[in-house]
């Protein structure tokens, strides 16, 4: 169980990421809106977005090479078991 205890940290330290991020993002973007154009603004959302959805989709890579890895650890155990006995 102890092995499972990264995995089970890894989203909430995402997710308080993510969150630290927007909000840091979020408070840059009120107090500097009346100096900064809207048109830089709205292009920084949409690198921003588009950088976003490559990480998510990086993340979703990583989880699924993940669950293979712990799919191939599982068989290689019962294999284990099967040929000690």
């Amino acid at each position: 169980s102890t092995a499972n205890a990264p995995e089970d940290d890894a989203p909430n330290r995402y997710s308080r990421t993510d969150r630290t991020t927007y909000s840091r993002y979020s408070r840059d973007a009120n107090s500097s809106g009346s100096s900064v154009p809207s048109n830089a603004l709205e292009k920084r959302i949409e690198e921003l977005e588009r950088e976003l959805a490559k990480e998510r989709q990086e993340n979703a890579r990583l989880m699924k090479m993940t669950q293979d890895k712990e799919e191939l650890i599982g068989k290689l155990k019962e294999e284990i078991d099967l040929l000690n006995r």
